[in-house]
């Protein structure tokens, strides 16, 4: 919310200065992010005076003018058409920082002439959209006086952060009636009188909403023709102000509304009556209908979206943007103004839903008050006719401003139990009554009937808490916390140090984390495992439409983005939440990462590979062993979802139960993310891993000592080309039994010298005991039973054993 100086004393007598304006603001809870006072931008920038004016030797198109100024006379090339002795301009010195560029002025030689300066426009100063010529004051004006002051620009401005539940801070009023409340002057509201009303209404205004609705979707519209104006520009004072706020000048009917809209928090909208074909028509939407907004954008309406219309259809989207066919424009010269209230849920969820930003939505989907329906009907009503002209006819009113106005007893013992002060009842009553509440009874209990602008507060706790900061926080007391009871230091619970150790693990496989939108497309969630997507009612956006049920796409995501930007390798890591259903409970704990591009980066030692499903494994096994996983015990199997290619992945299991899933992203899924290179990932959830045993104590158990020296045998079987290589490991090391302490296979042979159909697996066995040194008879006695073993389970035959 943005507003200056001149505009809050217009509310606020006050002699306070900027300063103490901006501190006592955020004093009580109006946060100020910013000052900015156009005299320090445009201080390097004075009135000129034009002394002569010539052509350019050089150039046709260009002048060469004589300028005066506070610090001497110069020489300015110019080639602006409205340059000419005799005028008052804006003179900008050497050195001076244009604001519509950023750039510093520097003398120069133009067309073999030297300029000094420059003459500038408004466009140039940024105080106006004009650059046709350079400005002009109306004479006459002492020489070197501040631009600011010559142009008379409002400042400062400040830019205050309102919290959502402060819909009345959107408006200068609701701003300086907080700042009277706090001491900082006399709050000063508009004083607002019923405009006379002469001949015939509008068109009649029609509620068409399903029954028992009315009175939520719009409780009470208000539409009043002002026949015969004209919609010229807007006078100087009022374009001046808006342009301070941020706002572009259009027309003196539009900027009537939006002043009012910022000064009194009520967004307003005016159409062309002479283009609204028969009544008014306020309802939903029907899904398919559309509406050319002011913006010139083409929005599709869904069922719910609360629209106004004529006989031709949708003209204005409520709360939010008026439609094209009923703007006004220089040729309007019968103008309906609309006053309206409309449901906040409904115009937040339209307006999110089309990505559609406006001053009026923000007011609205906060909630504004109905008391001030019909006084800014009157207000804007008289700004038109001093502007415009014309003559107002009756207002038509559909449905009735709401009269509820909560009330609830305050007792002021709540004050120091839940504030920490003590106020006397003189000033709590000043406080309150400042900020517009009324009270009865007191001193113990007050009656307190909120004003119909402050939505927000519903009880005791809210009336502390208005009492508290117009007191001022800083204010209250600092009060040491008495310990009741010995106080243990902080400890995490196993599920946070297993995300915090699981964090570290991938970390230390060199995967950088990424943090993505637990939102995704339908189709992409479609694509990774949820036929029927969990969708939102409330996107943030129409791509973010469903909950996640892998964190796959979001990293997908990223990496095409990081490959877009030519970061031809990666890798990356999430851990975060994954989606089974909507509602509460039904999610899960997941780590994934994945590597694109090349493994490594080039280098002279060894030759450039693209990543397989083997580094997606050896990530994965690195962090299953850290977070405690015996991954001597885990199988493979090749059951690994679809989003996986089919012939180069598989799951990790730990008997029957699947812990997580590693291999190659499909061709397919990689074309739909616009990714050509490799991909590898993995994927599982920590609550699928063995949770630890309980060990007695805190001592950790002493590790194994293993003093005697292993044997290693090596294997080589043939097996069908359908075994893989996993269930031949899984077989050897249960068939080797406590003696066997590394399983790995070390070659895959299939060619010459093998039966059609087979291949050949060769296998190196550690053996160790802890106790003695194993005698060869031990060791025949174990390879002839992983041999024995391996026949039996998958039809392997031994080649030979060494």
């Amino acid at each position: 919310m943005k507003f200056t100086l001149p505009w809050l004393r217009e509310h606020l007598a006050t002699d306070a200065d900027a300063t103490a304006i901006a501190h006592t603001l955020t004093m009580i809870g109006l946060e100020v992010e910013a000052v900015a006072d156009p005299a320090e931008r445009l201080a390097p920038f004075t009135v000129a005076y034009v002394e002569a004016c010539e052509p350019h030797p050089n150039a046709d198109r260009l002048k060469l003018c004589t300028v005066r100024t506070r610090h001497g006379t110069f020489r300015v090339v110019c080639g602006a058409p409205n340059a000419r002795a005799g005028i008052y301009g804006i003179f900008a010195p050497e050195g001076a920082v244009i604001p519509a560029t950023g750039q510093v002025l520097k003398r120069a030689v133009i067309r073999g002439v030297e300029s000094c300066g420059m003459l500038c426009s408004a466009h140039e100063l940024g105080v106006g959209e004009d650059h046709s010529g350079i400005i002009e004051l109306e004479g006459p004006w002492e020489i070197g006086t501040p631009a600011a002051v010559a142009l008379g620009l409002e400042g400062p401005v400040f830019d205050v952060a309102v919290t959502p539940n402060r819909a009345d801070c959107f408006g200068v009023q609701g701003i300086a009636r907080d700042l009277g409340a706090a001491g900082l002057g006399t709050f000063r509201p508009r004083e607002i009188h019923d405009v006379p009303s002469v001949g015939r209404p509008g068109p009649a205004i029609h509620r068409a909403f399903p029954a028992g609705e009315e009175e939520v979707a719009c409780p009470v519209f208000v539409g009043r023709i002002i026949r015969g104006v004209r919609n010229r520009p807007s006078p100087a004072w009022l374009q001046r102000r808006l342009r301070a706020v941020g706002l572009r000048p259009i027309s003196a009917l539009v900027d009537i509304t939006n002043y009012v809209m910022f000064d009194l928090c009520r967004p307003l909208h005016v159409f062309d009556a002479a283009k609204i074909r028969g009544d008014l028509v306020l309802r939903y939407a029907r899904r398919g209908e559309r509406l050319v907004a002011l913006d010139g954008r083409t929005y599709e309406l869904e069922d719910g979206d609360i629209v106004i219309c004529d006989d031709t259809g949708p003209i204005s989207l409520a709360g939010i943007m008026g439609g094209e066919s009923t703007g006004v424009t220089e040729e309007t010269t019968d103008v309906l103004l609309e006053v309206a209230i409309f449901d906040p849920v409904r115009i937040a969820r339209t307006g999110r839903r089309l990505g559609l930003e406006s001053d009026a939505r923000t007011r609205f989907e906060r909630g504004l008050d109905p008391a001030m329906v019909m006084p800014g009907c009157e207000y804007a009503t008289r700004l038109i006719l001093e502007l415009c002209g014309g003559e107002p006819g009756p207002a038509v009113v559909a449905g009735r401003v709401p009269q509820e106005r909560r009330a609830f007893d305050f007792r002021t013992s709540q004050l120091p139990r839940l504030g920490g002060i003590s106020l006397e009842p003189a000033e709590i009553e000043r406080i309150l009554r400042a900020l517009g509440f009324e009270l009865a009874g007191g001193p113990e209990v007050y009656r307190i009937t909120v004003p119909s602008w402050r939505r927000d507060v519903e009880g005791e706790a809210c009336i502390v808490e208005e009492l508290t900061r117009i007191h001022g926080f800083d204010r209250i007391p600092p009060v040491p916390v008495t310990r009741v009871e010995a106080v243990s230091p902080v400890r995490l619970t196993p599920a946070q140090r297993l995300r915090a150790d699981a964090r570290r693990a991938a970390a230390a496989q060199g995967l950088l984390e990424a943090v993505t939108w637990s939102f995704i497309p339908a189709e992409h969630a479609q694509r990774f495992g949820a036929p029927q997507p969990v969708r939102l009612r409330n996107p943030i956006s129409a791509e973010l439409d469903a909950l996640r049920p892998s964190l796959l796409p979001g990293l997908l995501q990223a990496a095409a983005r990081n490959l877009a930007r030519k970061h031809e390798r990666g890798a990356l890591f999430e851990l975060g939440p994954r989606f089974l259903e909507g509602r509460p409970g039904a999610q899960r704990t997941t780590l994934a990462g994945l590597r694109f591009g090349d493994f490594a980066p080039r280098h002279w030692s060894e030759p450039k590979r693209p990543v397989d499903a083997l580094d997606a494994k050896s990530d994965l096994y690195a962090i299953l062993r850290d977070l405690g996983v015996r991954t001597e015990a885990l199988s493979v199997r090749r059951e690994a979802p679809a989003w996986y290619h089919p012939g180069r992945s598989a799951v990790v299991a730990l008997g029957q139960r699947v812990l997580a899933a590693f291999g190659e992203i499909h061709p397919l899924i990689l074309e739909r993310f616009e990714i050509e290179v490799p991909v590898c990932a993995f994927e599982f959830d920590l609550e699928d891993l063995p949770q630890p045993k309980a060990r007695k104590g805190r001592t950790r158990p002493p590790l194994e000592p293993l003093p005697y020296p292993p044997a290693e045998r090596d294997f080589a079987f043939l097996v069908d080309q359908s075994v893989a290589a996993g269930e031949l490991l899984e077989v050897v090391r249960r068939a080797g039994g406590r003696l066997v302490r590394e399983v790995r296979l070390f070659d895959v042979y299939a060619g010459k010298g093998v039966p059609a159909g087979k291949k050949s697996l060769a296998v190196a066995v550690r053996l160790q005991a802890p106790d003695r040194t194993l005698t060869e008879a031990e060791i025949e006695r174990v390879a002839t039973h992983i041999v024995e073993e391996a026949a039996r389970r998958l039809g392997a035959v031994l080649r030979g054993a060494s």
